[in-house]
C-alpha cells in the first residue's frame, strides 16, 4: 500500500514519519535496564489484547500521520520476539493498511536469543520483518548471568545462525563493554566474537548506570577510567579494521547498512509512538508536538479514555538545541539543509551556535554542513554541553 507523500497546504515537505511500537514484556527486568520493561516471569502473556489496544491507539494517532507513508518500523521493548509471529505478522498488516509504507520500508524487530524466540525467527521473516536486532550484550555467561540475561552464549551463537538460515540478510547485534570486572581483554574478545559473525550492524556501547535501576541502587564493581579508553580506542581500531564504518557514537555498520529508524531519530524526523510508554514526534502545521503514552501495562490495556497521557509543543527556541543534541552524535554530522527541511527555520538559527564549536574546537563546517572532528567524536558529552550555554 503506497500513498503520496503530503505537504502542508502551505509550506515545505514534512519530514519523514517512522513508527515505533512498543511490547512492555521481557521475562525478567536486567538489573541494569531502565526502559518501561516489565517482568512477567511465568504468567501468561495478554497478547490478544495487546494487540487489540495497539490498534486503537494506532487509529487515535492517524490524523496526525497526513497521508505520509513510513519509511521504517521499529518493534522495541521489553522483548518483542516474546509475540508470536504470526501477532507480529498482523501488527505489520495493520500498519501497512492503514498508514501504508514506502517501496523499501525498513522492519526491524529485537530479539532476545533464547531458544524459545529464536525458533521464530522464520515466521517473522516471511510475515515481513526484514531487519533483526539481536541483544546479545555479551559472549560470556558469567558476564550475562550478571547482566541478569536469561540466554547463554551457545543461544547466542545458535541464534544467530538461525536467523541467517531464516534468510535475514540485515542483523544488528547488540553488545555491551564496561560490564562488571570486565577487562579489555575479555571486552574485546566479545566484540572480536561479534565481528566473526559476521553480522551487517553492530550496537557496541558502554554499560552505564541509570537511576531507577538494580544497579542504581546496588552499583556492581566497574572497570577503571583506563581501562575504559583502552577498551574504546582498541575496539574501534578493531570495528574499523573489519570494515565496519563508524557512522554514530555508538554504531557501526557494513555496506552501509545504517539503522534507517535510528537515522530518522537522530535526523529530527517525525515518528509514532505507540504501545505502553511510547514516545512520538509529529510536525502539524501548528508547529511540531512531542507525545507520550500511559506506561503501566495494566493501565494501558485497560484504558476507555485515551492512551495519550502527554502532549507538548516543541517550541522555536528549543527545536535548534533538539536538532543539534540528535545530529551531532552523527560522525557525518548534518547539513544546514536538513535542519531548514525539518525545523522550517532559518539557517541563520544555528549558524552562530556551529561557528562557536567550530572556535571550540569540536566541529569543521564547509558552507553546506558541519560534523564533529576526532575532538568532537571523543569528547562528545563536552560538546554536547557547550549547547547548553
Amino acid at each position: 500500500m503506497t500513498k503520496t507523500p503530503n505537504k502542508y497546504s502551505i509550506g515545505p515537505a514534512l519530514p519523514p514519519l517512522s513508527a515505533y511500537i512498543h511490547i512492555p514484556w521481557c521475562v525478567q527486568k536486567c538489573p541494569y535496564c531502565d526502559f518501561n520493561s516489565h517482568g512477567i516471569g511465568e504468567e501468561e502473556l495478554p497478547e490478544l489484547d495487546y494487540l487489540y489496544a495497539l490498534a486503537s491507539d494506532l487509529q487515535d494517532d492517524l490524523p496526525l500521520v497526513q497521508e505520509r507513508t513510513l519509511d521504517s518500523v521499529f518493534f522495541g521493548g521489553g522483548t518483542p520476539s516474546l509475540f508470536s509471529d504470526t501477532a507480529i505478522g498482523n501488527l505489520i498488516t495493520l500498519l501497512d493498511k492503514t498508514v501504508g509504507f514506502s517501496d523499501d520500508c525498513e522492519i526491524t524487530l529485537e530479539a532476545n536469543p533464547g531458544t524459545f524466540e529464536a525458533a521464530k525467527f522464520a515466521g517473522y521473516r516471511e510475515l515481513g520483518v526484514n531487519r533483526l536486532s539481536i541483544g546479545v550484550q555479551s559472549f560470556e555467561t558469567e558476564k550475562l548471568q550478571k547482566l541478569g540475561r536469561i540466554h547463554s552464549s551457545e543461544q547466542a551463537l545458535n541464534a544467530f545462525a538461525i536467523a541467517r538460515n531464516a534468510g535475514f540478510d540485515n542483523i544488528n547485534l547488540d553488545l555491551m563493554h564496561g560490564l562488571p570486572n570486565q577487562s579489555s581483554d575479555q571486552a574485546l574478545a566479545d566484540l572480536q566474537q561479534a565481528i566473526d559473525l559476521g553480522p551487517e550492524h553492530i550496537s557496541w556501547y558502554e554499560l552505564t548506570i541509570e537511576p531507577n535501576t538494580e544497579y542504581f541502587k546496588r552499583p556492581p564493581k566497574l572497570p577503571t577510567e583506563s581501562i575504559l579508553a583502552s577498551i574504546n580506542d582498541e575496539g574501534h581500531a578493531l570495528l574499523d579494521a573489519a570494515g565496519y564504518k563508524r557512522y554514530e557514537t555508538s554504531a557501526y555498520c557494513r555496506d552501509d547498512k545504517r539503522s534507517r529508524h535510528n537515522m530518522n531519530y537522530w535526523q529530527f524526523g517525525d515518528y509514532l509512538g505507540i504501545g505502553a510508554g511510547a514516545h512520538g514526534k509529529l510536525t502539524e502545521p501548528s508547529g511540531i508536538k512531542r507525545f507520550s503514552k500511559t506506561r503501566a501495562p495494566n493501565h494501558y490495556l485497560n484504558t476507555r479514555e485515551t492512551y495519550r497521557v502527554g502532549e507538548s509543543p516543541v517550541e522555536v527556541e528549543d527545536q535548534s538545541f533538539e536538532f543539534l543534541m540528535n545530529a551531532l552524535r552523527l560522525i557525518d554530522g548534518s547539513s544546514f539543509d536538513i535542519f531548514e527541511s525539518r525545523t522550517n527555520l532559518g539557517r541563520d538559527v544555528i549558524e552562530k551556535t556551529i561557528d562557536r564549536l567550530c572556535k571550540l574546537g569540536y566541529l569543521d563546517r564547509d558552507t553546506e554542513r558541519f560534523w564533529p572532528n576526532d575532538k568532537g567524536v571523543r569528547y562528545l558529552n563536552n560538546c554536547l554541553m557547550e549547547l547548553m550555554t
